[in-house]
């Protein structure tokens, strides 16, 4: 009974530890294609191939269920494969929805015309190719009114945390904060739009200051699947443990994914 997790690195992990605090009684198995990260980079029908024959792995163990925690597969391929890739007995959910909800205060389900929020400047901070999909602006769009957004395209910053180089991640927040404000000088609210900037939470909330509300997606996931699960409880699949996979150099991984959670962690490769 596994759900899978997916990203293309590390950052997703942020998501399984929420999800792993609040259903503790679920197995997860986490699926990281670091041999191909980053994906921010990559262009959608890259991101597509490889986000599919990740969640097929994932199918393979043993999870009929997979949360894609990475906005740039949930941005550039969740909605192609709704329409040309899932069989009926199998779903993949994206990060996109819970945040909509809370920055918007609807469920997504409400299909009531769009109003107006109380949030009207919003930043957010995303991949390269999520900022060019307008995905969330979009989605967005569908729901709220009145609200401007200006997204920045945060280059760097999840190569330097895949590489462990913390100083350098701090440097390229900081930047990419100025970058931002010179065209947004004063936000409500920022959207960390990459599951690996909740690492850098800190060093977003100080540099853009504490009148800033700041949403992070791992919270929010793991309320939204927990919910999701409770309607729809055929959907844990039959894997029966916890486990983490890797396309990439299971040491190097092991390694970087023990100092991020803080307790020994082994990647199997793939």
């Amino acid at each position: 009974m596994a759900v899978g997790v997916f990203d293309s690195g590390l950052g997703g992990l942020t998501v399984y530890e929420a999800l792993n605090k609040r259903l503790p009684d679920v197995p997860f198995v986490y699926f990281g294609d670091n041999a191909h990260a980053p994906y921010g980079v990559r262009d959608a029908d890259d991101v597509y191939k490889l986000t599919t024959s990740a969640v097929e792995k994932l199918w393979d163990a043993g999870c009929d269920l997979v949360i894609l925690a990475c906005n740039t597969a949930s941005a550039a391929a969740l909605k192609r494969m709704q329409e040309e890739f899932l069989p009926a007995d199998k779903r993949v959910l994206g990060v996109f929805v819970p945040l909509i909800e809370a920055l918007t205060e609807r469920q997504w389900g409400d299909n009531s015309p769009p109003r107006e929020v109380a949030v009207k400047h919003v930043a957010l901070f995303a991949t390269p190719a999520t900022v060019s999909s307008r995905a969330f602006q979009r989605e967005l769009a569908f729901r709220a009114i009145g609200v401007d957004v200006e997204a920045q395209a945060c280059g760097g910053i999840v190569d330097a945390i895949e590489d462990g180089d913390m100083i350098l991640a701090d440097a390229l927040v900081r930047s990419h904060v100025d970058a931002l404000k010179r065209k947004m000088p004063s936000p409500d609210a920022a959207i960390l739009g990459c599951t690996h900037y909740p690492i850098m939470e800190k060093e977003f909330q100080d540099a853009l200051g504490r009148d800033v509300k700041v949403f992070s997606q791992a919270n929010l996931v793991a309320e939204s699947l927990a919910d999701y699960l409770t309607r729809r409880p055929e959907m844990i699949g039959k894997g029966a443990q916890n486990r983490f996979l890797t396309t990439g150099d299971p040491e190097k991984v092991s390694r970087n994914a023990t100092q991020f959670l803080k307790r020994k962690t082994v990647f199997e490769q793939v």
